[in-house]
């Protein structure tokens, strides 16, 4: 969880869509003072105000109907009663949360707490730091920084560079159009668990 590097300001840290009404919603985490200047680990989360509750039930009454409710809204409930210090726990939380219900074992690092040490460095420098430090050789990044890192540069660090590109497959949204690129709350909502499993798996390394 790189949780230690800038905040992005209208950014996917603390939004994402969801399915209301036939239609994609976008919901918002309002946070305290949020800025690009501070860590996404600094920048608070307002679990207390109106917003976050209003964010809260436009899940709960986007959903009330949706085949799997009843199993995935009291995880998404747990994790948004669950008290964090920044946006980075809520964030963490989420992703914890759907593997488990997933039955989905991983191992995971915060970079502010077992690769503090790279801070620092440059963007890519760090990346490379993280790799070694894992006694790693390959690096997967998501497809958006196809135009931030170079395949030949990490070569030189004797370090695989891959970009994970997803592929989005219908699935029975319960309405008449299907909506792509939602929230996993989406998908969780209208799959059972090992179908979740197959779609999120449908993606190509490049």
């Amino acid at each position: 969880f790189y949780d230690d590097v800038n905040f992005i300001k209208r950014g996917w840290i603390n939004r994402n869509k969801i399915l209301l009404n036939n239609s994609e919603k976008l919901i918002t985490f309002p946070c305290i003072k949020a800025s690009q200047n501070k860590l996404i680990n600094q920048v608070e989360i307002d679990t207390s105000s109106k917003e976050f509750i209003k964010t809260k039930n436009t899940i709960y009454h986007a959903y009330s109907k949706a085949t799997y409710f009843d199993q995935v809204f009291p995880i998404i409930d747990e994790i948004l009663t669950d008290k964090y210090d920044s946006i980075a726990g809520l964030a963490i939380k989420s992703i914890t949360a759907v593997l488990d219900y997933l039955s989905i074992d991983k191992k995971f690092h915060k970079s502010s707490e077992s690769f503090s040490s790279s801070k620092g460095l440059k963007r890519e420098e760090r990346l490379k730091a993280i790799v070694k430090k894992l006694d790693s050789k390959c690096y997967i990044n998501s497809i958006g920084g196809v135009g931030l890192y170079n395949k030949e540069d990490f070569k030189k660090s004797e370090i695989s560079l891959r970009f994970l590109s997803p592929t989005i497959n219908e699935y029975h949204q319960e309405n008449n159009r299907f909506v792509p690129g939602l929230s996993i709350i989406d998908v969780l909502m209208y799959n059972k668990p090992v179908k979740v499993k197959e779609l999120i798996k449908q993606c190509k390394l490049i």
